[in-house]
């Protein structure tokens, strides 16, 4: 199901969570503690030499108080273009899922974009990201389950939802090979 994220992607997201972690003046102790991860785990992540699921990284990300998209996104061109099948892809381990940052965030803004694709099976459950998070998700291909734990909605081709990211929500693909866009807005 989850493949290796490429080295590149590895090496980036350990310098990233090591800068974020000092920047917060956090030991490994601290942010391991506060994400709910062992501390070896955080060490072999930080050392590039770990494997860290989405979970992980949101984790990690809400323990720093930073967008998971500071830990997983590399350094701007002026003009980018992510071809469908490439970028940085981090999955799941809840389900065939897997997350591609697409654009983060500038400083002053406060937006992600992803590109999903998924495979039918257990539905992606997340935790409640940082307060006044909203996610604005359209399907692409397929069909999916998405939207609030309490209520998702099924979606097809083109169909939009947004809801609170800042409670539990779902995404359930039904069909083979189904992908999203999804955009996050932080206040």
């Amino acid at each position: 199901m989850a493949e290796r994220p490429s080295f590149d992607l590895i090496a980036l997201i350990a310098a990233s969570i090591r800068r974020e972690r000092e920047r917060a003046g956090l030991s490994l102790t601290e942010l391991a503690r506060r994400a709910g991860i062992a501390k070896s785990t955080l060490s072999q992540l930080e050392s590039g030499t770990g494997n860290p699921s989405v979970e992980t990284l949101w984790a990690l990300g809400a323990a720093l108080g930073v967008p998971f998209s500071h830990l997983v996104d590399p350094p701007r061109p002026a003009v980018r273009v992510i071809r469908a099948g490439e970028g940085p892809v981090t999955y799941s381990e809840q389900a065939d899922y897997g997350v591609t940052l697409l654009a983060s965030c500038p400083p002053g803004a406060r937006r992600d974009v992803y590109r999903i694709s998924a495979q039918p099976g257990p539905p992606r459950s997340s935790d409640p990201h940082r307060a006044g998070t909203t996610e604005h998700l359209v399907i692409g291909t397929g069909r999916a389950l998405a939207g609030p734990a309490e209520g998702p909605v099924e979606l097809g081709p083109g169909d939009y939802i947004a809801y609170p990211g800042d409670a539990p929500h779902v995404f359930e693909a039904l069909e083979p090979d189904t992908t999203a866009v999804i955009v996050m807005e932080h206040i």
